[in-house]
């Protein structure tokens, strides 16, 4: 049976199709047990964030850089969605984050001895309300994102 693996990926970064050669993407969920005298008791649902981290290399890293420029500035690029795709012959994923807002965290590492491409680390937010879907299935229930924009 042939599986996924980080080779199987394409991710998209709004219009931008770019190699990473590393991501992560996390969500934090703050639900949490409802207690009764101590007692678990159900639960309630807790507020929500995901953020995430692409290291890109220098081509990859360019290609931000171009779409920056297009903008104004880093701080200038719209909030934008990410797709990471993969499929193999046995299986398929997607996920998507939606309203990804950049930030450059790790600009420049310079090793003088070689033997390893140039990386730079660029940390993102999720902020839209859509949020993240897997495989075309929303984290979020419908009504909890209802009237939000």
């Amino acid at each position: 049976m042939s599986r996924i693996g980080g080779k199987n990926f394409d991710v998209n970064l709004g219009d931008l199709l770019v190699h990473v050669e590393s991501c992560t993407l996390d969500i934090t969920d703050n639900s949490a047990v409802a207690q009764t005298r101590g007692v678990p008791d159900g639960h309630v649902d807790g507020d929500v964030s995901a953020s995430g981290e692409f290291e890109l290399d220098s081509y990859n890293f360019g290609l931000l850089v171009d779409a920056a420029r297009t903008a104004g500035s880093f701080r200038e690029l719209k909030p934008f969605d990410t797709v990471f795709f993969a499929k193999s012959v046995d299986e398929e994923m997607r996920i998507e984050a939606f309203g990804c807002k950049l930030k450059v965290s790790s600009l420049l590492s310079i090793d003088p001895k070689g033997g390893e491409k140039s990386k730079h680390k660029v940390p993102f937010d999720v902020t839209s309300p859509d949020f993240i879907r897997m495989n075309g299935v929303p984290y979020l229930a419908v009504s909890e994102i209802e009237g939000l924009s």
